[in-house]
């Protein structure tokens, strides 16, 4: 996976680096979601929730062509979203 960081639309705020961001898009847990709002559908922006190596979970709005990814906003889960990734991947290691 390729990641296009030229004129990044946002800043890092320091809780999360380059390289958080992109091992969050390598958790084989991560969870992929396709937007269900016409606006999001119309601009082809995705949603991710993964985890760092380190642990720290991300939720990523980004952008892709298929070979490159463009993340367009990026920040720690919330505590809802930490705990749909947890039941996601209790999920899959149970099936």
């Amino acid at each position: 996976m390729e990641f296009d960081w030229n004129n990044s639309p946002f800043a890092l705020d320091g809780s999360l680096t380059v390289r958080d961001i992109e091992e969050s898009f390598e958790d084989p847990f991560a969870v992929r979601l396709l937007p269900d709002s016409s606006r999001f559908a119309v601009q082809s922006r995705y949603f991710s929730l993964g985890k760092a190596a380190s642990g720290v979970g991300i939720f990523s709005v980004y952008r892709t062509n298929g070979r490159q990814i463009r993340v367009i906003c990026a920040r720690v889960f919330s505590e809802a979203e930490e705990f749909f990734y947890q039941r996601k991947r209790k999920q899959t290691l149970e099936s």
